[in-house]
């Protein structure tokens, strides 16, 4: 008998995530230099980090030789003040991908089933199925959520539902009264995890007041990110706000010292480096433009977008996608999320996505 063969079925079963492709690893199989190469495949922020956040991570190199605040007290608290929440409605993850996580190890088991949609964030799955319970994937509509179909496909077993607004791959987006009526629709057994890793880049007029949401709707949990707009994807941080209750349960199944001593000193001032995010908002507007105009003048159709990337389908995609590696470029195949006609790629710096266009015209050019 093979030792693995005890593992539980469900472990075994699952296929791991597949992150984009790194600069190194691409210099390595094409024998290419790593400063030609540009990575547009992770939705990472193309200004680095805030002078603020390195400041921190300057100051906090003498005690890591200490463990963490494991309590994470000093973000805790700033999120606090930023958020207009109370501290011990707050859970610290690992990046948002351990806060999502988190829910499912706290509410599901292989008894349980959790709803999620079709092309959504692929944690939501391999979290479902870590933990031995039933994942129920409902159709998309027009790449989006739908979220009268996932009203539906809520059961008596149902403990989760995952949505992911903006959503990636995707990029789509439910309006904040869509969801206000799906949160007031929802069963009292089942918790509603809201996924805002893109949340920052919104424009002001569509994005949801969702924190103020948690006080009408107690089986609320709102997960966001310091991996996006705030640079810090390297540092792996991110966030949960809940009722006392349910963050208390999270906490319960959290792993002491899971944010490290300079991602929990970096978060907390990021936060505070209002002009560095508002710089990144404005290169994420302006870079979304040239991007979107730049596919349509090469005929190729995108999803609009409301994070800080845009998935479009392209001719073979396959096949363009090594072209692109080949140039340089890294952006990411989708065929993972069911859409193998599709390629997604970050929105980056002036030069970075002028440098996209002209590559991708040169691929487009040898598949055509």
């Amino acid at each position: 008998m093979d030792i693995c063969d005890l593992s539980p079925a469900y472990i075994r079963d699952i296929a791991p995530y597949q992150p984009g492709k790194p600069i190194s690893e691409l210099a390595r199989e094409m024998g290419l230099e790593e400063a030609g190469i540009i990575k547009l495949a992770s939705n990472e922020s193309p200004l680095g980090v805030s002078p603020l956040a390195q400041r921190a991570i300057r100051n906090s190199l003498e005690g890591l030789s200490r463990y963490p605040d494991g309590n994470g007290f000093e973000l805790k608290r700033a999120l606090s003040r930023h958020l207009g929440v109370e501290p011990d409605t707050i859970v610290l993850g690992n990046g948002s991908n351990d806060v999502l996580e988190l829910a499912a190890r706290a509410f599901l088991t292989p008894q349980t089933s959790a709803v999620y949609s079709q092309h959504a964030f692929a944690v939501y799955p391999l979290a479902v199925q870590a933990v031995g319970a039933t994942g129920i994937e409902v159709p998309a509509r027009e790449f989006a959520h739908d979220l009268d179909a996932m009203r539906r496909a809520v059961r008596s077993d149902t403990r989760l539902v995952f949505i992911a607004n903006p959503n990636n791959p995707t990029g789509t987006y439910a309006s904040p009264a869509e969801v206000e009526t799906f949160l007031a629709a929802m069963p009292s057994h089942v918790v509603v995890v809201l996924d805002e890793a893109y949340h920052e880049y919104l424009v002001n007029p569509v994005r949801a007041g969702s924190i103020g949401w948690l006080r009408r709707f107690p089986n609320l949990i709102v997960t966001r990110t310091f991996s996006k707009i705030y640079g810090l994807a390297g540092l792996r941080v991110g966030y949960a706000v809940a009722s006392t209750g349910i963050a208390d349960l999270m906490n319960r199944v959290r792993q002491p010292f899971n944010v490290n001593s300079m991602a929990l000193a970096a978060a907390a001032a990021a936060l505070d480096d209002l002009e560095f995010v508002e710089r990144s908002f404005e290169v994420n507007q302006a870079g979304m433009t040239v991007v979107t105009l730049g596919l349509a003048r090469l005929g190729l159709q995108h999803i609009p977008s409301y994070g800080n990337f845009v998935t479009f389908r392209a001719p073979n995609a396959g096949a363009v996608f090594q072209r692109l590696l080949a140039l340089g470029v890294i952006v990411r195949p989708v065929a993972s999320y069911g859409m193998p006609e599709h390629l997604r790629v970050t929105i980056g710096t002036e030069a970075e996505n002028t440098r996209f266009l002209e590559s991708l015209a040169r691929a487009l050019k040898d598949e055509r």
